[in-house]
């Protein structure tokens, strides 16, 4: 969800902030003044394909700049908070007395070393020196043990996953989760993938590779030998992954053992060493994702050699950090990541990607200026308005189910009434008092930042879970469902609707876009994952055996609708991977839609700029996921990533809407046209 400019001189539009407090600001009476009839490409039929349809003038008028590997109404919303952002680092460095530790001197020093090129370009990689002597230094497994615990607190993941989480059975306790990890390339499938494109990217790979050991000082000879190993190594790792799409259930996905028990599995790896250097002591359990993942590992440790493994962390090491070092290390890391796997053409200004960095690393303390500073007054109680009109739709939705028993309906009542809406922006920020940042060093400013997080995630381990905290910052233009705690959380830049300056959108937007939102997360805590867990966040089978036989049924369907759409080349959406965010947009356009419906806007049938409402609301949806990717992102993201492309979470949801059709006149002939049998109905 990033970058690029909008065109105002082409749309007439420069994305802004809504002003919640103008509620009779006049609207748009005519197309020309308008983003949603601005942006429809009559050339296309609205039954064939109402992504393009909708968004098609805007894309061919605002192609995918260079340094982008899309662009769309996630860029447009994301430039305005990245230059809301930029202005509140600028103003934090140019600060000549400000209060050392301050949320203003921290964010001013990282901006600071993360913009000075000159500094960054004269140190090479010499800011890691001492972290590869000492992994020169190792000489036994522990040592290779000790190093990859360490990795993990400040650049990469090497060797596996661990963190800390409340544990799925009792939410009310945090647990160790420990799972399959250690790859450098985005999914096992890039590893066996047999096509001609994964074959060029492996071997890319393998280049790659051989170039950072190259950086690394690896005579030439040494840097292939070493790059072809790793290859092999993780290799091995990727083998005993399992898939993407399997590791989505939380039931098949947990099991837990005792500290012993996990010693027992893996006598070649002393997880005393790894989770002492993690910070965490007295482990008395664990909950292991996939136990024959770390069976696997076990054997690993002892097939290759010690060198092997030091090799592999310093890989590790340097590739988690490239992008904070000197151009060389930067640019080799680019070409690689960026544009071979996405297709970028060039990389993004420097000021942007510090921007993002600091933001990425110091999001409380920009949050707390940004809530100040950016954030409309308002704000909340507006974000309040229509989360709670999409719930009681919801509610109403569960009641008239044909399909849901009354004993699974009140149970289902039960979860829904329980749920949690944490909107705007948190009441209690984060103590980031003990990070250390200062000008002396980006990528010592970025690994501390790292160590920070890590330990505050370790510092979890046997304290009582914080059921307050949030995951997201008010500037990040994201939402999530939290199925432990039950809850949805919507940061406040979610308010920003593109195409309104100084005036309130009208409802078909803000509910086709917030609502749908709203009505996504919570569906989320009833999608195929989602629906094991009970109001309390606990998995729990809350369903009668005939229930859960019917939901899965429907569920099915959706995984059959989005198995046969066809993405890029003969590339399918993998529909088992991509079922629970499908659930949830097809749940939040159909809550959206039902909670607009009792609007004034609706029910007066006011017409703005041509469009009636139904029209509008519909067009509003299809803007919500206004993007155009370049092919090889969006083939690396159906790989690697549990949401289905954009174009897709509009088609494939709109054409299981009887609404739908009929506000567009979608007809049998018509490409997005599904006979009423094979149209998913859930909630």
């Amino acid at each position: 969800m990033k970058k690029s400019l909008f065109n105002a001189l082409i749309c007439g539009l420069i994305l802004l902030t809504t002003t919640l407090s103008c509620k009779s600001a006049k609207q748009p009476t005519n197309a020309a003044d308008d983003p949603l009839a601005t942006h429809i490409d009559s050339t296309v039929k609205a039954g064939d394909d109402f992504f393009q349809y909708a968004n098609g003038r805007w894309f061919k008028q605002n192609p995918i700049p260079a340094s982008e590997q899309s662009n769309g109404i996630f860029q447009l919303i994301q430039d305005t908070i990245n230059a809301q952002i930029r202005k509140i680092c600028e103003t934090s460095a140019a600060i000549q007395q400000v209060e050392k530790g301050s949320a203003k001197k921290k964010i001013g020093d990282l901006f600071f070393t993360g913009m000075d090129s000159t500094v960054l370009n004269s140190k090479g990689i010499t800011d890691l020196k001492n972290d590869f002597a000492t992994i020169d230094q190792i000489k036994d497994m522990n040592g290779i043990i000790r190093e990859a615990a360490y990795i993990h607190t400040v650049s990469a993941g090497p060797l596996l996953n661990m963190y800390i989480a409340q544990d799925d059975k009792n939410s009310g306790k945090y647990q160790v989760y420990i799972s399959q990890g250690g790859l450098s390339l985005p999914d096992r499938s890039f590893y066996f993938d047999t096509d001609t494109k994964s074959k060029i990217i492996r071997e890319k790979f393998v280049l790659h590779v051989d170039n950072m050991f190259k950086i690394l000082g690896y005579n030439e000879s040494n840097a292939k030998m070493a790059a072809t190993k790793l290859m092999e190594m993780e290799t091995d790792l990727a083998k005993t992954s399992r898939k993407r799409e399997d590791t989505r259930d939380p039931l098949a996905n947990y099991n837990k053992m005792t500290f012993g028990a996990l010693s027992t599995l893996t006598p070649n790896l002393d997880w005393k060493v790894f989770m002492n250097t993690a910070g965490l002591t007295k482990v008395d359990s664990v909950v292991v994702g996939q136990p024959e993942f770390l069976t696997a590992l076990n054997t690993y440790l002892k097939k290759y050699t010690i060198t092997d493994w030091k090799n592999y962390l310093k890989f590790q090491m340097l590739n988690g950090l490239a992008g904070y070092l000197d151009d060389k290390t930067f640019t080799e890391d680019f070409n690689f990541y960026t544009a071979t796997l996405k297709g970028v053409k060039e990389p993004k200004p420097r000021w942007k990607r510090v921007v993002e960095q600091t933001d990425g690393s110091l999001g409380e303390l920009i949050g707390q200026v940004y809530v100040n500073e950016y954030l409309p007054k308002g704000t909340k109680e507006k974000l309040v308005e229509i989360g709670n009109a999409i719930k009681n739709v919801f509610s109403e939705r569960i009641k008239a189910l044909d399909w849901m028993s009354a004993t699974t309906k009140e149970k289902a009542l039960k979860k829904l009434n329980a749920v949690i809406m944490k909107v705007g922006y948190p009441n209690k920020w984060k103590d980031m008092s003990a990070m250390q940042i200062d000008r002396t060093s980006y990528v010592k400013n970025v690994m501390n930042a790292n160590k920070w997080a890590f330990n505050y995630m370790m510092q979890k381990y046997g304290k009582p879970v914080d059921r307050t905290e949030w995951d997201m910052e008010p500037q990040t233009y994201n939402a999530y469902y939290n199925p432990s705690n039950n809850e949805i959380v919507i940061p406040g830049c979610n308010i920003i609707v593109p195409g309104y300056e100084s005036k309130m959108a009208d409802d078909a937007l803000l509910y086709s876009i917030i609502g749908a939102t709203f009505g996504h997360e919570i569906t989320h805590g009833f999608d195929d994952q989602g629906c094991k867990y009970n109001e309390l966040g606990n998995l729990s089978n809350w369903w009668t055996n005939e229930d859960r036989i019917k939901f899965n049924r429907k569920t099915k369907m959706i995984v059959k609708q989005f198995n046969d759409y066809v993405a890029v080349d003969n590339l399918h959406i993998n529909g088992e991977l991509t079922q629970g965010e499908n659930i949830a947009d097809l749940g939040g356009v159909i809550m959206g839609y039902e909670a607009f419906k009792k609007t004034k806007q609706f029910k007066d049938n006011e017409i703005i700029a041509g469009l009636n409402p139904s029209k509008r609301y519909f067009l509003g949806y299809a803007l919500a996921w206004m993007l155009n990717m370049r092919p090889e992102a969006m083939a690396n993201q159906i790989k690697s990533n549990e949401h289905a492309p954009a174009k897709w979470r509009v088609l494939g949801p709109l054409s299981n809407m009887p609404e739908f059709y009929s506000t567009f006149n979608v007809k049998q002939g018509d490409k997005m046209w599904r006979p009423d049998s094979l149209r998913v109905k859930i909630w």
